[in-house]
């Protein structure tokens, strides 16, 4: 015999207040979070707003330069005056050298404007440290596969949690049927992952930075779709599932299967493989031109460590 679990109207209330404050908070650090990334990878490439070049300077890398000439440009631009950064990118520009480090000024500028927070033990690099500033002198190559690692693990489970949980209070909705509720659940985790899997492509190759914007697009609108649906179903049911006669709306979901067929349904699935199939073979590509190329070269440079 099948369990019977109530839906989120029929929920008592402080059951209702702790899925409200939970939903809330969440809401609140994904605008932060989003936020964040405005002012990190949004200002890579010096405008404030997050575009195709952001994401390409952000993990490709701007080749034509320098991580440091990459971020006095972009989101450290408003930490130093701009003849400040003058006499960093042209320090940079002459090859970094250390006596000229210090008879330039430079390194009184990195002192006073830098190592507030670019000092040892910060989750930053180290600016105390002369060898790493030479490192990132060099050619912009974007993020490095170990802070990729790092990210990808800590958002893999972290962001996990968080749909598990607003998914588990949105599978208690009753607008729709259980396959669109179930797909609804599920595309979070397809975006999610697709997300991740973007970041080290784009590393690879900057034609995949689409990649990165669309999984990125895909997880807001989930979350925000189950969030705004399951918030209605708990305390405006009778608002905004029920007409002025007292009767319930059909589900959401026969307006979606009608549209749907309306749009050439029955050929829909059809096309997703065949593009699923295209995509898929256009990566298999870039994998073998650039991508198992680029780790037998990381490999080349471990093995010389």
């Amino acid at each position: 015999m099948a369990n019977e679990f109530p839906s989120l109207r029929q929920l008592n209330t402080p059951q209702k207040v702790l899925f409200t404050g939970y939903l809330s908070t969440v809401a609140i650090g994904y605008l932060v979070a989003i936020i964040q990334i405005l002012f990190t990878h949004g200002m890579a490439d010096g405008k404030f707003g997050l575009s195709i070049d952001d994401i390409v300077y952000s993990y490709y890398g701007n080749r034509s330069g320098s991580m440091l000439e990459t971020k006095l440009n972009g989101s450290m631009k408003d930490n130093a005056s701009d003849q400040e950064r003058f006499q960093i990118i042209q320090w940079v520009r002459d090859g970094a050298d250390r006596q000229e480090f210090s008879e330039t000024g430079v390194e009184k500028i990195i002192q006073d404007r830098c190592v507030m927070c670019h000092s040892k033990g910060a989750p930053v690099p180290d600016f105390t440290d002369f060898k790493v500033l030479k490192e990132l002198a060099s050619q912009d190559e974007g993020a490095t596969f170990s802070s990729l690692t790092r990210v990808s693990h800590i958002h893999l489970f972290g962001i996990a949690f968080i749909f598990m949980f607003v998914g588990l209070i949105f599978s208690f909705s009753e607008t729709s049927t259980v396959r669109y509720k179930s797909l609804a659940i599920g595309m979070p985790y397809v975006f999610l992952l697709a997300d991740i899997v973007s970041w080290w492509l784009t590393k690879l190759s900057p034609s995949f930075a689409w990649l990165v914007m669309l999984a990125g697009s895909g997880m807001a609108i989930s979350f925000g779709f189950m969030w705004i649906v399951s918030l209605l179903e708990m305390w405006w049911f009778d608002l905004a599932f029920v007409n002025s006669k007292g009767e319930r709306y059909p589900q959401w979901s026969v307006y979606v299967e009608g549209k749907f067929k309306q749009l050439g349904g029955e050929d829909f699935w059809y096309k997703l493989v065949a593009l699923t199939k295209k995509l898929g073979l256009s990566l298999w590509t870039k994998a073998n031109e650039q991508g198992i190329p680029a780790l037998k070269a990381l490999y080349g440079k471990f093995r010389k460590k």
